[in-house]
C-alpha cells in the first residue's frame, strides 16, 4: 500500500457491520477472504462492493478454513488482510489462527457472535465466544480481542485492530455481537489525513544472513515479504531465529515465551475500559458489548434510588482489565457481571477478587434488559 484509500468521510446512519467494513477500509485493508455466515454477512457484502473501489481484492472462499489460510497468505504478501465470521466459522478458523500466532502474521478476524453452541440461533444475539477467542486454538499464547459497544466503535475498534496487528505482528480479534452488528446508529468517519496507520517493522535490504525471527527489546521481529528477494522459511513448527524447524526444548520455551510476552508485557498499554460512578461505588456492574447498554441504564437507575453503583465496561476483553477489577475490589463489596452466556467473564473476574461476583446471565437470543441487572444491584446493596 502506497497511498491511503479515501474513506467515506462524514456523518453516516449505518449498521455496525457496515461500520466495521468501513473501518477496515480506513485502516488500509486491501484483502478480504471469507464465507457468508449470519450475522456477519453484511461485512463481506459491503467489502465485496467497496474493496474493488479502492484497489483491493475480495474473495469468497469455499469455507472458513480456507478463508483464514488465504488471509495469512495475503498478509505475507504485504497487504492488510481480514476476515469476518460468527461462532461456528470462528471455530473452524482456530487452527489457522494458531498458525498466525506461531508465524507472527498480522491480520484481523471479526467475530459477530450469535446464540450457540453449534448452529444455535443464527440470526439472534449471543456472547458465547469470549473464551473461544482466548483459548480456542491449542497451546499457550496471548491474544488481543476488542469488544465494541456501538456502531461507532465497530468502526473505531476495527481500525485499532489493524494497527495493533501490524505493530505486534499478531492476529487481532474484533469480538462483536449480533445486536451491535445489526443495529443502526450515527457513525462519524474522519478524513483520511486524520487517520493514523501503524506499520509492521521491515527488515534491511535482502541479503545473506537475515534471521527473520530475531528480535530486539520490543520482542517483535521485522517482517520480510514474499517476492522481495528474502530467503526465509516460515513454518508452524517450533523454529529458531532463522525460521528453521527445531526440536529443541530450549528453542520451544524461548519462542513460546516471546510470543506470549510481546502481548502480556504490554497488557497495561493495550488494555482499555470505560467506567463511570466508580469513585464511591459499593456495587460495580461489569458488562460488555450490547449488554453494556442495558447495564449503563441499570446503574443510572440505581444511582437515582440512592444506591452507590458503578459501571465498568471492558473495551478489550483480552487482555482482560483484571487489575482494574482488583483495584475496585478495595472499596466495592460486590460485583455484578451481566453477559449473554452462562458466566464466561464472571469466571475471569473471580480470578481477580475475593468479593462476591453476582451473575446475571442469559444463554442468548435476546438482549438482557436493565431490569434483572438493576435487581441484582439492589440485592447486593443490601448486604
Amino acid at each position: 500500500m502506497t497511498a491511503k484509500p479515501q474513506p467515506l468521510t462524514g456523518h453516516h446512519f449505518i449498521n455496525g457491520d457496515i461500520a466495521c467494513a468501513e473501518g477496515a477500509i480506513a485502516a488500509g485493508c486491501s484483502f478480504f477472504a471469507g464465507y457468508p455466515i449470519t450475522p456477519s454477512t453484511e461485512i463481506a457484502e459491503r467489502l465485496a462492493q467497496r474493496l474493488p473501489q479502492v484497489g483491493g481484492r475480495f474473495i469468497q472462499m469455499e469455507d472458513e478454513l480456507g478463508s483464514m489460510a488465504a488471509v495469512l497468505g495475503a498478509s505475507w504478501a504485504g497487504v492488510r488482510a481480514m476476515t469476518a465470521t460468527s461462532g461456528p466459522g470462528f471455530t473452524l478458523m482456530m487452527e489457522n489462527i494458531g498458525l498466525a500466532v506461531m508465524t507472527e502474521t498480522p491480520c484481523v478476524v471479526v467475530d459477530v457472535q450469535r446464540g450457540s453452541p453449534s448452529t444455535g440461533l443464527p440470526t439472534l444475539v449471543g456472547q458465547s465466544d469470549v473464551m473461544q477467542a482466548k483459548w480456542g486454538s491449542h497451546g499457550d499464547y496471548e491474544i488481543v480481542a476488542y469488544s465494541p459497544g456501538s456502531c461507532q466503535e465497530m468502526f473505531d475498534l476495527t481500525l485499532k485492530a489493524f494497527n495493533t496487528a501490524e505493530r505486534l505482528r499478531i492476529p487481532v480479534i474484533v469480538l462483536a455481537d449480533e445486536v451491535v452488528g445489526h443495529m443502526t446508529e450515527r457513525v462519524v468517519i474522519p478524513e483520511a489525513s486524520a487517520i493514523v496507520w501503524e506499520h509492521r517493522k521491515r527488515p534491511p535490504t535482502p541479503g545473506n544472513g537475515l534471521r527473520p525471527f530475531a528480535t530486539g527489546a520490543d520482542l517483535v521481529p521485522p517482517m520480510p515479504l514474499a517476492g522481495e528477494g528474502y530467503r526465509i522459511h516460515v513454518t508452524g513448527l517450533t523454529h529458531d531465529e532463522r525460521g528453521y524447524p527445531s526440536t529443541s526444548a530450549e528453542d520451544h520455551e524461548r519462542l513460546v515465551r516471546r510470543l506470549s510476552d510481546k502481548v502480556s508485557l504490554r497488557a497495561a498499554e493495550i488494555t482499555e475500559y470505560e467506567e463511570s460512578f466508580v469513585d464511591d461505588a459499593e456495587v460495580v456492574v461489569l458488562a460488555y458489548g450490547c449488554v453494556s447498554r442495558s447495564a449503563r441504564r441499570a446503574v443510572r437507575e440505581a444511582r437515582e434510588r440512592g444506591i452507590k453503583a458503578g459501571f465498568l465496561r471492558p473495551i478489550t476483553l483480552w487482555p482482560f482489565p483484571g487489575e482494574r477489577v482488583r483495584a475496585l475490589a478495595q472499596q466495592a463489596k460486590a460485583f455484578v457481571c451481566a453477559e449473554l452466556n452462562l458466566g464466561q467473564v464472571a469466571r475471569e473476574m473471580e480470578r481477580f477478587t475475593s468479593k462476591p461476583v453476582i451473575r446475571v446471565n442469559h444463554a442468548g437470543g435476546e438482549l438482557l434488559a436493565p431490569a434483572p441487572i438493576l435487581a441484582a444491584i439492589e440485592g447486593a446493596s443490601r448486604w
